[in-house]
């Protein structure tokens, strides 16, 4: 498979749609963009002044905000960064300002953003929770102080930058790509940035210093660990980091080897999001040094495909770009899931800089990705190298541990081992930026809402949106927390999710921008 200015699809890659009289009726003509955005105003107004501390936001809550919960119970002055945590929640108070121009929907976001400098650590990211209590502060190296008083920065890279340094990590300091966490903090101090024209300078110097970290963090390959607990005053060296291509080790274990050596990480779509934070600051800044960034992250993409007969990607690599593990469920293999990932982020580069070259590899994994494909139309997490078959883990003896295995009958169910294939949008996409034509990413994860939001999509948020503007769930054990005591409990009023908040916002907000804003 090739993408060129001539591609064309046969039956197998076509969609015909049937018009019948059985039509989803469009929204109700009564429902103006006027009281969409009064809706989405509402919304944001009280999960503000409800659910937020000191500007931040956790995971979920009880609808009368006796019960918080993240992953755990955390306390009254804990907030959480990993999505949908802060950053999510103020960039969708953030798209509703945009949507809207409600000042207080800025207001809103501005808080969520001096929350986010509030909890950056000295290394330049932040971990997957900050806090304003006294001990949680004291425990952790905080650039500011809870008022936001910056605290003098003094340079605290006492050794070379690299994964061999930091994989014994300070607590204190430890910051991670893992899971969009400091990607997603990064995102939202930028928006806000932009949004207020460089005049906070809080939130300025805290979206400077993220974005200089993730750039000195890259590697001359330009990969990125998952995670790192200084801010280095150089990238790590190419002596110890050669910039080479992937290859295949000769062998590899099959039971866990209790070694983290997987210096470049894409697992949970960390390399992607990277790129895709890069790109955003470059677009928003117009400073060549961010694109110049991403493309080095597309670079890498290129070096770390695997050779045939299996060019897709791997969950991490060691620092000879081999394929190795990670956690004891997350071994050596190509993946299905970060594969699909690398070639959005290659896809997106392309479209952004008109740089063909990074076509190329995305048609060659999906040629080699649909001979693999599952029942369904379904891709495996991990697919065993050079004999293609799926890997699954079992829990071990006890129940403890895990055990790798080829079936997934008896599969644990800590962690996703298949996955919806994206092959079709992917070759979509590809074919479009080859011809030249505008393309509008789908989302590669799935959420709730399409991208733009349909009439019957509006009508569904509105027709469930409770008068006081949140969204509480009830049913089967989404209405389920956990009190004080880890006990299970299901609150009268129902729970609110910060990602329910995140999805419904920001498809009102995407909406009302589709139809040209409130008149």
């Amino acid at each position: 498979m090739n993408f060129s200015s001539h591609s064309s699809f046969g039956p197998r890659h076509s969609f015909l749609i049937l018009i019948s009289s059985f039509v989803i009726p469009p929204l109700a003509e009564a429902t103006t963009p006027a009281e969409v955005s009064a809706a989405t105003i509402k919304a944001v107004s009280f999960y503000l002044s409800k659910a937020a501390s000191h500007g931040g936001y956790v995971y979920r809550y009880s609808a009368d905000f006796t019960l918080r919960e993240a992953e755990g119970i955390p306390g009254p002055d804990t907030i959480w960064i990993q999505p949908p945590g802060t950053p999510a929640v103020g960039m969708a108070m953030l798209d509703t300002y945009e949507a809207t121009k409600d000042e207080k929907c800025l207001a809103a976001a501005i808080a969520a953003a001096r929350c986010v400098s509030r909890t950056q650590l000295a290394s330049g990211g932040w971990d997957y929770s900050g806090h304003f209590d006294v001990k949680g502060r004291e425990s952790n190296n905080y650039c500011r102080k809870a008022d936001g008083t910056a605290i003098p920065r003094t340079q605290t890279a006492t050794r070379e930058a690299g994964w061999h340094n930091w994989r014994r990590q300070d607590k204190k300091n430890y910051a991670t790509y893992d899971d969009d966490v400091s990607q997603a903090a990064t995102r939202l101090l930028v928006r806000v940035d932009h949004a207020l024209g460089g005049k906070d300078a809080e939130i300025k110097d805290a979206a400077d210093f993220a974005l200089r970290t993730i750039m000195m963090t890259q590697y001359p390959a330009g990969g990125w660990s998952a995670n790192f607990d200084d801010a280095p005053s150089f990238p790590p060296p190419v002596e110890k980091y050669p910039i080479k291509p992937a290859n295949y080790p000769q062998d590899w274990p099959r039971k866990w080897p209790k070694d983290f050596s997987g210096c470049y990480v894409l697992n949970d779509n960390t390399h992607a999001t990277l790129m895709s934070t890069l790109l955003l600051a470059w677009q928003l800044r117009g400073d060549a040094q961010y694109l110049a960034a991403a493309k080095r992250g597309g670079d890498f993409l290129l070096l770390a495909q695997m050779p045939d007969p299996q060019p897709a990607w791997a969950q991490q690599y060691n620092a000879d770009m081999q394929p190795v593990w990670s956690r004891q469920f997350e071994p050596t293999a190509i993946s299905g899931r970060e594969s699909q990932a690398a070639m959005w982020a290659l896809l997106k580069l392309a479209a952004a800089t008109g740089d063909k070259k990074y076509l190329a590899p995305v048609a060659k994994a999906i040629t080699y990705l649909r001979t693999v494909l599952l029942p369904g139309n379904k891709l495996a997490r991990f697919y065993e190298l050079n004999t293609n078959k799926p890997l699954y883990f079992e829990r071990g003896p006890g129940g403890k541990g895990f055990e790798l295995t080829y079936s997934d009958k008896n599969a644990s169910s800590n962690y996703g081992w298949v996955w919806d294939s994206e092959l079709d949008a992917l070759q979509a996409a590809g074919s479009q930026i080859a011809r030249g034509e505008p393309v509008t990413f789908p989302r590669t994860e799935k959420e709730r809402w399409s991208s733009p939001p349909t009439d019957a999509d509006i009508a569904t948020i509105l027709k469930e949106q409770a008068p006081n503007g949140s969204w509480p769930i009830t049913d089967n054990d989404r209405g389920i927390m956990r009190d004080a005591n880890g006990k299970k409990t299901k609150p009268a009023g129902g729970v609110l999710y910060s990602l329910d908040f995140v999805q419904n916002v920001k498809a009102m907000s995407a909406w009302l921008k589709s139809k040209g804003g409130v008149k």
